[in-house]
This record gives structure tokens, sequence and C-alpha cells, in this order.
């Protein structure tokens, strides 16, 4: 059949902001944390977006027994040779929160000029229909912006109060949900990810 909006989909993350912005998203699509049913999160070992995101679809369905969509995103600092990239997430250590990851990188980027602060928020989605599946659809979407001194803004999550948004002249985390969906790159991929779905069979 093709996709509808009966098919359940499993949503390979544990992390509750991506949750509830995916959520936000689809909210015409039945998505269910791999949470749920229980399901260990995936050891990254990619060393790229791709890799990633493909890792932690095929381990949701095949633990799942459903379709699965995941996501592999970060921030991506020119200053900082594409660091902390594929690492955003625990670029202060294993377990480390979000502040302490802000924190590291605002002291890795101190005293580098505005005009070198340029930097971009990446995501990779992936779609599977079922852990072997031999062709995963893949999209992906890009956030370009810049690094400010210091945190500003309590919404979002992540790297969102240093990230600088040009159309808004403002940070990420001083958006609401709405236009910062309309503008991220999870947004963008995942219209490309919903669109692509909608043509193929499941």
């Amino acid at each position: 059949m093709t996709f509808s909006n009966h098919q359940k989909i499993v949503l390979a993350s544990g992390n509750a902001g991506k949750i509830k912005e995916i959520q936000a998203i689809l909210q015409a699509h039945p998505i269910v944390p791999q949470s749920l049913f229980n399901v260990a999160e995936a050891d990254e070992t990619g060393t790229t977006f791709v890799e990633n995101a493909i890792i932690k679809a095929r381990n949701a369905a095949l633990h799942c027994k459903l379709p699965a969509i995941a996501d592999d995103s970060g921030l991506v600092v020119d200053a900082l040779n594409g660091a902390p990239g594929v690492y955003s997430a625990r670029y202060a250590g294993v377990g480390a929160s979000d502040s302490d990851n802000t924190q590291k990188l605002l002291q890795a980027l101190e005293g580098v000029p505005e005009e070198r602060r340029t930097a971009r928020f990446i995501c990779v989605m992936v779609f599977m229909e079922h852990a072997d599946d031999p062709l995963p659809i893949i999209a992906q979407g890009v956030w370009e912006g810049r690094i400010l001194t210091q945190a500003v803004g309590c919404n979002g999550f992540g790297y969102d109060p240093v990230f600088f948004v040009p159309e808004y002249n403002c940070a990420s985390a001083e958006l609401s949900p709405e236009v910062k969906n309309s503008l991220s790159h999870r947004g963008i991929a995942l219209k490309q990810l919903t669109a692509a779905i909608k043509t193929r069979e499941i």
C-alpha cells in the first residue's frame, strides 16, 4: 500500500527536544518514539551524519518491527574546521548537557571575530521500511547562521541559544517553535522526507 496517515512509524530517538519538534512537524502522521518499545539507542559509530542516521533507523526498525525514521544532526562551525559536527551532542563529553556543550563551544571560539563565526546546522533524516531495506530514503537540511558570543533566549534546545538567525536578527532560542520549524535544518529535511515517503509503497 502507499504511505498514509494510518501507517505507524517509529522515531529512532530518545532526545525529547527532537521528538517534540518532529511530532509537531509530522502531526498528521502517527509517530511513536522507540522508547515505547524499550529500545536502547544505537551506538553512533559513523563518521558522517548519513552513516549515523542509517545506523539509528536500522536499529529501531529491527527491534520495533516497524518502518523507522531517524535523524542525525549537528552544528558545523567553519572556524573550528567543521567541529563539533557529528559529535555535537557529546562535544563536552559523553553525557554532557546542552549547557556544557554550549559553554565549550563559546570557549573554543573566544576571540574569534563575528565575521569568522559562520556556522550551520545540518540534519540528515533517513526512512527505512524495515531493517534490511536496501534503499533507505535520505533527506538533508541545512540552516545557515553564525555563533553568538553568549547564550540568549529560552526556547529550543541544544545550541539554539548561541545560533544567530540572520533573517530574524535573533538567536534560534528566541524564535517561536512554529517559526523555528519553518526555517530549521530539521524542518527542511522532514519536508523532503515526507514528500519522498508519500511516493513510496510501504
